[in-house]
Formats: structure tokens, sequence, C-alpha cells
């Protein structure tokens, strides 16, 4: 197989793209995967490829996880390979990947509810910390970031395919649905007289994490079952929003485990 070279070529431009742009993505309904880690979860996951892109340095280190799909390979050269990127120091591979749709999953326990979140890292954060507290889902607002930015891809460190988020196009509709389903919805409010750890998170629950800057809309806020507060100390006015989803996560998962041994 003859190496692409150029940084001109068609299918250098075409994916440089769909790294650069949601529009670009949305409109081709793909998005890349960047990175060998994000491959190895993609291909573990069985999540539908349609191209991967590699050095012939990195198809001889990494062969044998290549032996595990079938989808098209196209080997480029180092200085192609970093003109598609999104990172400085690419580690030789990206794959591309479909965008396809997905149906509104269903909460048994726990899961996050998150409003024009804005910053890819923390979206990406928060992604991670669903995973890791085995959480049932994450929805995501329409007006939020992007969630095929390669920066959130590689902020959940591979766990974006095992924990793919839903967008909803009208995040209070979805809420009232899963509140129909007996869920409670819990927000985090500065002025709540409940602290976190005093809600029962042993029955179904959302939790609702608002923009970095203004919070959780009025809307939203409305819809609200409780409202939780996260203690701070004197002078410090509030905690990032990644920061706040794990010590909530947690702390319902504590719960949940301890009410399981009981």
């Amino acid at each position: 197989m003859t190496p692409i070279t150029s940084s001109q070529n068609p299918l250098v431009k075409q994916l440089r793209h769909l790294g650069q742009s949601s529009r670009a993505r949305s409109a081709q309904g793909l998005f890349l995967v960047e990175g060998t880690h994000g491959l190895t979860e993609a291909i573990a996951t069985t999540y539908p490829l349609d191209l991967i892109c590699c050095t012939e340095a990195w198809l001889a280190k990494h062969h044998q996880l290549l032996e595990q799909t079938q989808v098209e390979l196209q080997i480029l050269s180092t200085a192609a390979l970093k003109a598609i990127t999104t990172t400085h120091t690419p580690d030789g591979v990206v794959a591309v990947a479909k965008i396809y749709p997905q149906p509104l999953p269903q909460i048994k326990q726990l899961a996050f509810a998150l409003e024009t979140i804005q910053d890819p890292g923390n979206l990406g954060t928060l992604i991670r910390v669903a995973a890791a507290v085995g959480l049932d889902a994450v929805i995501v607002s329409h007006d939020s970031v992007d969630i095929y930015h390669p920066k959130i891809l590689r902020a959940t460190a591979g766990q974006w395919f095992r924990h793919p988020p839903l967008v909803s196009d009208h995040l209070t509709t979805t809420l009232q649905q899963y509140q129909s389903r007996g869920l409670q919805l819990v927000t985090t409010l500065a002025q709540a007289n409940c602290c976190y750890w005093e809600y029962d998170f042993r029955q179904p629950t959302v939790i609702v994490l608002g923009n970095e800057g203004q919070g959780i809309s009025a809307a939203v806020r409305q819809l609200s079952d409780q409202s939780v507060k996260i203690p701070l100390a004197p002078g410090v006015e509030s905690l990032n929003v990644g920061v706040c989803g794990a010590i909530l996560g947690y702390e319902a998962r504590r719960q949940i485990s301890l009410a399981s041994k009981q």
C-alpha cells in the first residue's frame, strides 16, 4: 500500500475538517478518533468505524490490534497524519467513526443530565466520571459543546465508547419524561438547605449539572425535585462542574453500595 504523504491530499483535507469543525462532522455523519487508546476502546466495544489511518511505524507496532477488525486501512506519512490530528504529538493513528442516533437510555438507578456545558474538558471529565461510577446514562443538552469534539474523546480516556452520551434536543422535555417514570431530579444550589450527603441517592435519580458560568437554567430548576449544596470554605465561590459531578456521583455510588450490603 502506497502511503499518502501530502497534507493537500483530499482524504487528509476531509479528515482535518472532521477534527476541526462540528459542522463538518454533522454534515458527513462522521467523527475522528485520535490515538491508540481511543481506537482500542472503539474496537473493544465494536463501535462502527469507517476507516483507520496510521503510519507504517504504528502499524508495525500495533498490527495485532487491527486483526480484531475488518475496517479499511490507509497508510499515511507522519507529516500527513499530523496535518489531520488536533494534538501536537499524535501517536500514529486516527480512525473515522460513524455518528448514529442514540435511543433514549433506560435509567434504572442514576444518571447525569448536563445543561449547556461549554468546555470540552469538562464534558469529557463528566463522561469519564459517569463511566467510573457506573452511571446508567449521560444526557447532554443540544446547546452544549459537540459531544464528538476530539478534546472530549481524549478527556474521557476512551470511556466515551463505553458510555456514549445522548444529545437531547429539548432537555426539559427529556427530564419530564424521566420524572414521569418515577425518577427524581436533583440540582445543585449554593443556598440549598440540604447538603449533598443528606440526599437519599438510593432512589432512582438524575443529577442535573449546569453551565460553567450561569449554572442551571430557571426552566430546569423549576423541574427539580430537590436541590443540594456542596459546602465550601469561606471565600470559595464555586467548584468546577467536573469536580461537582465527581463528588455527587461517588456519594451516590457510596450510598447505593452500602444499601446493597444490608
